[in-house]
């Protein structure tokens, strides 16, 4: 089963988001604000396989220190970053750092919440496939002694 974090500090985006992945039938942990969010990341064991966050919350880089403690909890986490204030180059920050994804909550003529659910199977995807690859070379290694 999959574990997701949903961080926010807008409630109605929060838990329009958490409902959504719900009936896509993930288990979705939410946080207020961006110091709830690094405290449960911090905390989970296992890690979680994807962390949406949202960009702008105690600061204007709250996604990005979001995106580096997940990344820090686990090299295989998936994050995809939210923001109402899209600039290219926030998203190209992101990116390079390792997010999944960065995608825009007001997009014009845009289901975000069905756009943001097929994000969120895409990069599950890609974090099972990373995961399988570093299984299979660990057997190689063993096999190989």
């Amino acid at each position: 089963m999959c574990r997701i974090l949903v961080i926010d500090d807008e409630e109605g985006v929060r838990n329009a988001v958490k409902r959504r992945l719900e009936r896509d039938g993930y288990t979705v942990d939410t946080a207020e604000s961006q110091a709830e969010g690094l405290e449960l990341i911090r905390s989970q064991s296992p890690p979680y396989d994807l962390v949406i966050t949202d960009m702008v919350m105690e600061s204007p880089t709250s996604g990005l220190e979001i995106l580096q403690a997940a990344l820090s909890a686990d090299v295989f986490s998936e994050v995809i970053v939210l923001t109402a204030y899209g600039s290219v180059g926030n998203a190209v920050e992101c990116m390079k750092r390792g997010a999944f994804d960065y995608v825009e909550k007001n997009i014009p003529g845009v289901d975000v919440f069905e756009l943001l659910s097929m994000k969120v199977r895409q990069a599950l995807e890609r974090r099972r496939a990373s995961v399988a690859t570093i299984r299979k070379i660990e057997q190689y290694q063993t096999s190989d002694r």
